[in-house]
């Protein structure tokens, strides 16, 4: 089985929504042989819906910004989706990632688009999968990036997996087998939640369990455990444990909160960050050193935060999502009551960073505002996002990870119907 140093790993698994460097309009040639069967569903290429008016259709009247919505999924697919199902992230050298496929699987089958969905799917099930070096399958889990590699053949360039991709793409598998009646997406489902358990959890020094970022050999050493709080999905693993009762999903629901709760004290003003360290001898939450590639700062990753427990406050009705969201968002209400404006990047005494903003930021926070300060989200709303949007595409034309998270913070998370939320006979 594969091994590479632990900081390696940690270093490897960083770049998913960070990265401003230019990109090429060119498609790249693939010299990867993609399986030719069609196992996980009966739909054809030539079938995708190429009618903006039938993707409008699929989204509710009641919601706000529908047409919006509808546009831009269609532009994003024509942009940053390949004929085969693979996502392109011009930022980085047109690679693809395992993020960017779960999130396209997630918008299609939220905006009621079994093609787009099947296409993605089948690329990174055709493209991702991680192998032992004796040439046989590992788990179900994806390599989280593929590309150009250095001898100028394209294929996955590094075979970790990150937990966040594996755990947005079971959400939609489990979503899409509920929506479109196909029990097969639901199997699958199931195969890599055995996975994800398995490779992806650890325990600490009281017995709690702990979602990780990626491998277990990678961010579990003898002193510590590496976290990274966006990656918490309670809403997710509420749905996990209603198709998995095999393992404990709800135990990571549990420390999922904890982990927010106590480590928003290493912040003065109780943001979450990108990454913490977890003491295994003391059981305290540490800042991780400043020798690291990742940081222990409100950035990139930690946006995430806001929508999931977002999510998980409109879904399930948790309070501890309410409760955290009214507390850690104090210090980013301040700063947009005095500024009208939020840096993208604020360090752990409070302090703005740099000097430019972030449409991914504004997005994210854009449902819990929602939820704790209305009058703010509508602000946000008005001045950070639509205003951003431009012929279906927000900023530019290179950055697919704002494309996705702009697209699934305005899509109202109380529209998503009730069928998805609660299993069916069929999965009892």
């Amino acid at each position: 089985m594969w091994y590479f140093p632990r900081l390696l790993v940690i270093s490897s698994l960083t770049g998913l929504s960070t990265c401003y460097s230019g990109y090429s309009v060119v498609k790249p040639q693939k010299s990867y042989q993609p399986i030719p069967s069609d196992t996980l569903t009966n739909t054809k290429p030539s079938e995708a819906v190429d009618d903006i008016n039938v993707l409008l259709a699929a989204l509710p009247e009641s919601i706000p910004n529908r047409e919006l919505l509808a546009q831009s999924w269609y532009s994003y697919r024509q942009r940053f989706i390949q004929n085969d199902g693979r996502v392109i992230d011009y930022e980085a050298s047109d690679r693809s990632t395992s993020e960017g496929q779960a999130y396209a699987m997630l918008r299609a089958v939220l905006i009621d688009d079994p093609v787009t969905f099947a296409k993605t799917l089948n690329w990174a099930e055709n493209n991702l999968q991680r192998f032992q070096e004796d040439g046989t399958k590992s788990d179900n889990l994806w390599s989280w990036k593929w590309g150009r590699k250095s001898d100028g053949r394209w294929g996955a360039i590094d075979s970790n997996f990150a937990s966040d991709g594996d755990i947005d793409a079971i959400t939609a598998l489990i979503f899409a087998s509920r929506r479109w009646n196909r029990p097969q997406y639901l199997q699958l489902a199931r195969n890599k939640l055995q996975d994800l358990w398995n490779i992806s959890t650890a325990t600490g020094m009281n017995g709690e369990r702990y979602l990780l970022p990626g491998p277990a050999k990678a961010f579990v050493s003898n002193e510590s455990i590496y976290l990274n709080p966006s990656y918490f999905a309670p809403y997710a693993f509420r749905i996990f444990a209603q198709v998995d009762p095999k393992n404990d999903w709800l135990s990571l629901v549990d420390s999922s909160y904890d982990v927010l709760e106590k480590s928003a004290s290493l912040s003065k003003v109780n943001l979450p960050s990108d990454w913490v360290l977890l003491s295994t001898r003391t059981g305290k939450f540490e800042i991780l050193p400043q020798s690291k590639n990742i940081k222990t700062l409100y950035s990139f990753d930690a946006y995430r935060v806001w929508w999931r427990l977002a999510l998980d406050a409109t879904w399930f009705k948790s309070k501890k999502a309410e409760k955290y969201l009214e507390s850690s968002t104090q210090h980013l209400q301040n700063l947009w009551q005095q500024k009208s404006r939020i840096s993208a990047r604020i360090n752990l005494e409070g302090k703005e960073v740099v000097d430019y903003e972030a449409t991914s930021q504004y997005a994210m926070l854009y449902p819990a505002m929602k939820i704790v300060a209305p009058k703010i989200a509508e602000e946000i709303l008005n001045q950070k996002l639509l205003s951003k949007h431009k012929k279906g595409i927000w900023d530019d034309y290179s950055a697919y990870y704002t494309q996705n998270l702009a697209w699934l913070g305005i899509l109202p998370s109380s529209s998503v119907s009730e069928k998805l939320l609660k299993p069916s006979k069929s999965e009892l």
